[in-house]
């Protein structure tokens, strides 16, 4: 049987479908380029202490016993507060007590600015009973200076002074017993100062007595 000849020219592509069919190769798109990363915002500015004068019966009659020891009276958010002298701190809460009825000491607390001159507020909050009224007397005292304690006015203040003893470094001069209340007695530094973050907090204490690098 003679051989079947084959037609010139380009082969007929074979027909379309069937299992040996593939699709046709759509091309390539390029991926998306990633968006730009935003800029993070700046941290916000601290709020500004908006604040009243505070005026009224009791500010009166502080003003006309202390004259210019009390250098400001004002009110922030309702709170009343006066900011005195450093001397003059214990004769005010001792005029307070005894004859303002403001006869329980809440607090003693402090706040530090590194960067100021008298760099720590020194902060004594008191609660009048009687006039169910709350005031704050602030005073500002630089590094090293040893205010007086308030132990002869109010009792409280001897825990009290001892915790910003413990946490800031202040010293009460006069108070019966200046030594840390909250942190070991060998802890080396101040946890409320501004000088060092929370995981330069004396390594070597909490390495060496409870076997841990501090802050991990």
């Amino acid at each position: 049987m003679a051989d079947e000849e084959k037609p010139d020219g380009p082969t007929a592509p074979p027909p379309s479908g069937g299992e040996d069919a593939k699709p046709p190769v759509k091309p390539a798109v390029p991926a998306a380029k990633p968006a730009p990363a935003a800029h993070a915002a700046p941290p916000k500015p601290p709020a500004v202490m908006v604040t009243t004068p505070w005026e009224g019966p009791l500010p009166e009659a502080l003003k006309e016993r202390f004259a210019a020891d009390i250098t400001e009276f004002s009110t922030y958010l309702g709170q009343n507060f006066l900011v005195a002298k450093p001397d003059a701190v214990i004769p005010i809460l001792e005029t307070l007590k005894l004859e303002l009825d403001f006869d329980y000491l809440v607090d003693v607390t402090a706040v530090d600015y590194p960067k100021r001159t008298d760099r720590f507020d020194l902060v004594y909050i008191l609660y009048s009973f009687a006039r169910n009224e709350r005031i704050r007397v602030k005073t500002m005292i630089a590094d090293g200076y040893r205010p007086t304690t308030a132990v002869g006015v109010h009792l409280t203040a001897n825990w009290l002074e001892r915790e910003v003893f413990d946490m800031f470094g202040i010293q009460f001069a006069g108070h019966p017993d200046m030594r840390r209340i909250l942190l070991p007695e060998e802890w080396q530094g101040y946890p409320l100062r501004k000088e060092h973050g929370i995981l330069e907090q004396d390594d070597a204490w909490v390495r060496e007595n409870l076997g841990i690098e501090s802050g991990h």
